[in-house]
């Protein structure tokens, strides 16, 4: 694999494409020619060191961010110029580096409104929390997939910061995407409350297509069959988890140099310390 090798649409149905994303701010590109190829119930890792521009293309995918060039495609239609909330209309949902819940609500109360508002109840989201019984199974369906049962009448505050996370990634599957973004779903999470967080993640729907943005690389390496490594906000290169962790480039810019990985089964613990980029 060679050096800012830009990512041919592989064979099959493709859910999500980037083409030669490029965004600029002043003189400064922090993205340059990015193009990205999603399959349909892809995992698929995006990763990179301090400072490479993913979360800048997260932002430029999600529309937080308008490209200065290039388009972004979502199952065959535009949407580049399209905004947040459209993306989310047509299937596109994202997680955020730091969890945003309502402190005073309970994980069943968050579940039920987001629930009703996607199904366009907008705010009587409480009166079908008790007299809708389709919000009320769908709300306690993903309380025990993402293991919140215990936990659904206490206020989110008081929550553990393990669950809140699981929480966030159960607000994202209410949504019903197609495509889901994780952006950094262990970080700040203590080591202890990791493993129900990873164990969720590889559970997700073999239906929603997921791009993992992260930096702890046991995540990355248990849950990718693709991964895109960024630097300085390009493409260096991508491939299964097997050539990533055995590229000397990407070895040398961000695993480590010269460490065993232990191939895709580990990967590079070395990484895990790194900061968000």
């Amino acid at each position: 694999m060679s050096a800012l090798h830009k990512s041919a649409a592989p064979a099959g149905d493709i859910v999500l494409s980037a083409d030669n994303l490029v965004k600029r701010f002043g003189g400064i590109t922090a993205t340059g020619n990015v193009t990205l190829h999603l399959a349909r119930g892809a995992r698929h890792a995006l990763i990179g060191p301090n400072g490479a521009g993913k979360t800048t293309l997260i932002n430029l995918l999600t529309g937080v961010l308008d490209p200065t060039e290039g388009r972004i495609v979502l199952e065959g239609e535009d949407i580049t110029r399209l905004a947040p909330h459209q993306r989310v209309r047509r299937g596109m949902v994202r997680t955020f580096q730091i969890n945003q819940l309502f402190a005073s609500m309970t994980p069943l109360q968050t579940l039920a409104l987001v629930i009703a508002q996607h199904r366009g109840q907008g705010a009587r989201w409480w009166k079908p929390l008790g007299s809708d019984p389709a919000v009320a199974a769908r709300a306690e369906a993903l309380l025990e997939t993402f293991r919140l049962t215990e936990v659904m009448n206490q206020r989110t505050e008081h929550l553990a910061y393990g669950k809140r996370r699981l929480l966030e990634i159960a607000i994202a599957l209410a949504c019903e995407p197609r495509v889901l973004l994780l952006d950094e779903p262990v970080a700040g999470v203590p080591a202890g409350e990791r493993e129900e967080i990873l164990q969720t993640v590889a559970a997700l729907p073999a239906d929603v297509s997921v791009l993992l943005i992260e930096h702890d690389m046991d995540l990355v390496f248990s849950f990718a069959k693709r991964m895109t490594v960024l630097v300085n906000g390009t493409v260096l290169t991508e491939g299964s988890p097997d050539e990533i962790a055995n590229d000397p480039q990407v070895k040398a810019v961000y695993l480590g140099h010269g460490d065993d990985h232990h191939g895709a089964a580990h990967g590079a613990n070395g990484a895990n310390g790194a900061a968000h980029g």
